[in-house]
């Protein structure tokens, strides 16, 4: 497992252990024996499942892409997560989401294990038609492993509601008769996807910021004023004022985020910088969202790149190096693009004291510590972007049973299920030491440990 996964998890079963009203019934050495048992069981995924595929492409030549698939654990429902297409994806990374994805939906209650799926390629070298077969043959390597009770993949990086579909539909054929609309979550509404779940991870990101510095922060202000906690005072520093805002990524997280920001009538926020893997946009006045949505949906989802292109749409803008976007003198941070983004090298340049994690892992554990010291409040992947995974878990619901939840009332279900989350983590980490990711981290070990105790399988 991820060295810094493993350390963030002992230490949060350390914390457990010294808690004497956490499992009292369980004491001395069996005490010990049980966080023992726990630690050897959260550290290792219950299954690895390994292919090279066989796919034949149009110019005649037949490629082996690696492909797998991990299991972490599925003691709280079928495992659940993405299927990632990227080229730089390998084992250990896929490990340490499988395992995240294990531990979000402890957080966030959903009733769902932790999986994760790669396949190690550039879906942009490929055609459509040969896109279609890799996905097709990604069901029938694991055609075994998946489906609605078992594990139910979902759309990652490198993926879409396009696949889901193939994949989901390559399932059916290969298991006629059986229930298949839950074998997969984010398909097209026509092939009985939920509305919204495109949008959910986005606005999930926007929302756990909101709801602390805004909905959070107001109704405890008196609270907060008397606190010496350090995180509480950075929080409490930005009440009533406007927010500066940068996104690091505009797919459909970090556009989604934005154009939240953008619009909400709670805070008063700029967005005054986004990047993509080709450019940084800045404007101190605040950009306008909206046009460069539009500008992306027209352009295979690409900022502008040239002042041409920023005139002829009206929107104004300075162009900058894409990197430079983290060190910016902002107030908030949203990174939703790659892991390790901010790290040892760049952390000192880092301006923003909030930063909210829409990508999975984009701080380095040095990096994470050397900002905790700070005081900078960083709302964490494991809280922050569960948006997805939870209007899954709506979409898997709805297949099941049928019938189909407007889209405000998939977003109203999803911001309560956040705000349930936020109001028994947050009070926890403005009163005490912890940042805000060992509070959840605490919090979702201790739930599936007290389920692994209670069915028995500590000993």
């Amino acid at each position: 497992m991820n060295m810094e996964m493993k350390g963030i998890i002992n230490e949060s079963l350390q914390a457990l252990n010294d808690d004497e009203s956490y499992l009292p019934d369980m004491q001395g050495d069996d005490r010990e024996k049980a966080f023992k048992s726990l630690e050897s069981i959260l550290s290792t995924p219950n299954n690895i499942s390994k292919s090279f595929l066989r796919v034949p492409l149009e110019n005649g030549r037949v490629v082996r892409i690696p492909a797998f698939r991990v299991q972490h654990n599925n003691t709280l429902g079928p495992y659940k997560g993405g299927i990632r297409f990227h080229e730089s994806v390998n084992e250990d990374e896929v490990s340490k989401l499988a395992e995240l994805m294990t531990l979000k939906n402890s957080l966030h209650e959903v009733p769902f294990g932790g999986g994760k799926g790669g396949v190690i390629i550039d879906p942009r070298e490929y055609t459509v038609k040969e896109l279609n077969l890799i996905c097709k043959k990604y069901v029938q390597y694991f055609s075994d492993i998946i489906g609605p009770d078992k594990d139910i993949p979902a759309p990652d990086m490198g993926t879409g509601e396009r696949e889901m579909d193939w994949m989901m539909a390559e399932f059916k054929s290969i298991h006629p008769g059986h229930a298949y609309r839950g074998s997969f979550t984010g398909k097209s509404i026509l092939n009985g996807g939920s509305l919204g779940r495109r949008e959910a991870t986005g606005k999930g990101v926007y929302f756990s910021f909101r709801y602390m510095m805004h909905d959070f922060l107001k109704e405890n202000k008196k609270w907060f004023r008397e606190n010496e906690n350090r995180f509480a005072q950075t929080a409490l520093d930005h009440l009533d004022k406007p927010f500066d805002i940068a996104v690091q990524g505009f797919g459909n997280v970090g556009s989604v985020a934005a154009l939240e920001a953008f619009q909400c009538d709670h805070l008063q926020n700029r967005v005054v910088a986004v990047s993509d893997r080709n450019v940084c946009l800045y404007n101190s006045d605040g950009l306008d969202i909206p046009a460069l949505i539009k500008y992306t949906e027209d352009h295979d989802g690409a900022l502008p790149t040239e002042e041409g292109q920023l005139d002829d749409q009206g929107i104004k803008a300075i162009i900058k190096d894409r990197d430079e976007l983290l060190t910016l003198e902002v107030d908030t941070l949203i990174l939703a693009a790659l892991e390790d983004q901010i790290h040892e090298d760049n952390v000192e340049e880092i301006k923003a004291n909030i930063i909210v994690e829409g990508a999975n892992g984009p701080i380095t554990e040095q990096a994470d510590e050397y900002l905790a010291d700070r005081g900078v409040v960083i709302i964490p992947d494991i809280l922050a972007n569960a948006g997805g995974v939870i209007v899954s878990y709506f979409e898997w619901m709805q297949g099941r049973e049928t019938q189909f939840y407007e889209e405000e009332e998939i977003y109203k279900l999803l911001f309560k299920k956040m705000q349930h989350t936020m109001d028994t983590i947050l009070p926890q980490f403005f009163g005490d030491p912890f940042p805000l990711r060992q509070n959840c981290y605490i919090h979702a070990v201790g739930k599936l440990s007290e389920v692994l105790y209670r069915q028995g399988k500590l000993y």
